[in-house]
């Protein structure tokens, strides 16, 4: 088949037939999420507010789990008047979530015709996740409207950077592919020169426009294509997710494919959260599908330039309800709204993992994305870094160097982490990549203190 069937016949043609075809309903909820973005804050709060009412109200009478969660906090649904009321029903954890997946489960829905997810279980104890076809649907509508947002359109070919490429093996899934947007991938657990130059020969061929992808992986991939002077992968979109995007790394990909990196956080919990749109000025929240809190220690909301917990209320997923889940991500909230007139509120970055927050002598936490952001950006020769914390007496300091890179380097390096940890033994070790985990991403910092 030829793969240059042209995007606009896709878009106008092959699109809404497809969808017509199958009754998924795909383009109508675009079309509502392209309408509720420009809707002023106080509208979608208020639209927030009645689907949330109408989640707790029907949960409890399908799910015994919540039930007897709303009954312990004597928490009356009916009596719901404002999102804050919210903050009286108690955290979801990673670890019920994990022990209890029968009991998430709502009557009425057989596990046998729900769609199944898992997460990527990088401590090793992975989360079995079920949901409807629907909820599927409307997650991948929010999808769509991100990656507009980055200047890509419906139907234009994609380019992934990916670990783990799952490929389209069986007729039926290729005739898809070619009917709706065929998608090259560069595994990123065997990334090269020689895998760089076969997907430049694959962008030449198909003409992608949109480049996406774990964050520090098309970063990877644009230092290598500066290093091998390829010049063949043009993007005129680039969507980053799965991993904190730092400053430094943006940078690099913007200065080598030319177009701005669009930044996006979900989870395979409950999907998209939030992104960034064209403006760059925070992550807009895809308020259409859930409430996110950002929460101090004490449980009360984080105010503007503030690290919190992140806590999410999925407000479509009724087969297996995700009422108040703390996903164990610390964002910053931010002090203003996003110029471009959404009404959707914005969070101003993701910070990191909770287990990426090392540790002080005095109890005292710190992200290590900020950490790294200091220092990458300011020593010449740091081309990438990681740091590991196993005790509260030690750290290491994992460095891939540059060009640059001297033995003073290493010395300055040494010398702020003994500032910012007073009394711990900082070691440098330089390494000639960093290991990526099973899932193909890669961690800024890592701590193996128990908090």
């Amino acid at each position: 088949m030829n793969p240059r069937l042209p995007p606009i016949v896709r878009r106008h043609i092959v699109e809404p037939l497809w969808n017509w075809t199958k009754r998924q309903g795909l383009l109508e909820a675009e079309r509502e999420l392209d309408r509720t973005q420009w809707l002023t804050s106080a509208e979608i709060e208020q639209r927030q507010l009645t689907a949330l009412r109408s989640l707790l109200t029907r949960v409890p009478v399908i799910n015994p789990f919540y039930r007897a969660r709303f009954d312990a906090a004597g928490f009356d649904p009916a009596a719901l008047q404002t999102l804050d009321q919210l903050r009286a029903l108690p955290l979801l954890t990673k670890a019920t979530v994990r022990h209890e997946t029968d009991a998430l489960l709502s009557s009425g829905y057989d596990r046998t015709h729900l769609m199944a997810a898992k997460t990527g279980g990088s401590t090793g104890k992975a989360l079995d996740l079920y949901f409807t076809e629907e909820v599927s649907r409307l997650r991948n509508a929010f999808g769509r409207r991100r990656r507009t947002w980055a200047g890509w359109r419906v139907g234009e070919p994609m380019g992934a950077v990916w670990g783990n490429a799952e490929y389209a093996t069986s007729a039926r899934a290729r005739l898809r592919e070619w009917l709706l947007g065929p998608t090259i991938t560069l595994d990123t657990m065997s990334m090269s020169g020689d895998a760089v130059r076969r997907f430049e020969a694959e962008w030449q061929d198909l003409r992608p426009t949109l480049l996406f992808g774990h964050a520090h992986s098309i970063y990877l991939l644009a230092c290598l294509a500066g290093d091998l002077g390829v010049t063949g992968i043009r993007p005129t979109a680039i969507v980053s997710s799965s991993m904190m995007l730092v400053p430094h790394e943006r940078a690099v990909i913007e200065r080598v494919f030319g177009v701005k990196v669009t930044d996006f956080y979900g989870c395979e919990e409950v999907g998209g959260i939030a992104s960034e749109c064209e403006r760059h000025e925070g992550l807009h929240v895809n308020s259409d599908q859930l409430i996110v809190e950002v929460l101090r220690e004490d449980g009360s909301p984080a105010g503007p330039g503030e690290f919190g917990a992140v806590v999410v209320t999925d407000l479509l997923n009724l087969a297996m309800p995700m009422i108040r889940y703390r996903i164990e991500d610390m964002a910053e909230v931010s002090e203003r709204p996003c110029s471009c007139g959404r009404g959707l509120p914005t969070i101003r970055r993701i910070v990191g993992r909770t287990a990426d927050f090392l540790v002080r002598r005095d109890g005292s936490r710190v992200a290590g994305i900020s950490l790294i952001e200091n220092t990458l950006t300011r020593l010449p020769g740091l081309d990438q870094m990681q740091i590991v914390q196993d005790s509260i007496d030690h750290l290491t300091a994992r460095i891939v160097p540059g060009a640059e890179f001297t033995p003073a380097v290493s010395a300055e390096l040494t010398s702020y982490f003994e500032s910012q940890f007073p009394g711990a033994r900082i070691d440098v070790e330089l390494v000639t990549a960093m290991a990526q985990e099973a899932n193909g991403k890669y961690r800024f910092s890592i701590c193996l203190v128990p908090m």
